[in-house]
């Protein structure tokens, strides 16, 4: 109990310092919460969706997929449902070209609020030493008005700067991880996307080629 009531003491002592960062502890989970919420299963069920309509795209069967993916609800619908709209009059050089455009576009969503992290991670433990250099400072100061010398007059205010430090750290550590996490699985999420489509292409093509086309 004394423990926690010292580092609670500490935090509010630092508040210049640690009360931005917890700040930013709060905001840069609820974006870990929300992004891991987002991007939970998109990668499965992209290809599980493209495995759906590729037979009926080969048998030309283009309004029964359209159906399919009216909701557009998730990325892949919205795809989709743009490429098999557009694969009944384009080329495969065009529907490549609005392939590109509308996986940018959705790469986009995916990546949204994920800067804050990243932000976070950089700025993070600077604010931390910003408040552990004031802290060391004003305890310096104390000591310079008390007129005393000694490691004990000003280990108390020492202890209370460090602990900006370590909060500084502690909230990039967790952004860094958590933004390298989300980069690396939008990348993968967007690799599965960029394959499916190029298999949705071919099958409208070899579907339009079925229906005399």
């Amino acid at each position: 109990m004394q423990s926690n009531f010292g580092i609670l003491a500490m935090i509010q002592q630092g508040y210049y310092a640690t009360y931005p960062l917890l700040f930013i502890s709060v905001v840069c989970l609820a974006i870990i919460f929300e992004r891991v919420w987002a991007l939970w299963g998109v990668g499965p069920k992209t290809a599980k969706l493209a495995d759906s309509l590729i037979p009926q795209l080969r048998q030309g069967k283009f309004n029964e997929a359209l159906q399919a993916t009216q909701a557009r609800a998730t990325a892949a619908e919205r795809i989709y449902h743009t490429l098999i709209s557009g694969s009944q009059t384009m080329d495969r050089d065009h529907l490549l070209e609005l392939d590109d455009e509308r996986r940018y576009q959705e790469g986009l969503e995916f990546r949204r609020y994920i800067w804050v992290l990243a932000t976070a991670g950089a700025s993070a433990p600077f604010i931390g030493l910003f408040g552990t250099v004031v802290g060391i400072l004003v305890a310096f100061q104390s000591m310079a008005i008390m007129g005393t010398g000694g490691f004990s007059v000003v280990a108390a205010g020492i202890s209370e700067a460090l602990i900006s430090t370590a909060l500084g750290l502690a909230v990039a550590i967790v952004a860094v991880i958590f933004y390298n996490y989300f980069s690396v699985k939008i990348e993968n999420i967007s690799a599965i996307q960029h394959i499916n489509d190029d298999r949705l292409i071919d099958a409208t093509l070899q579907g339009r080629q079925a229906r005399g086309n």
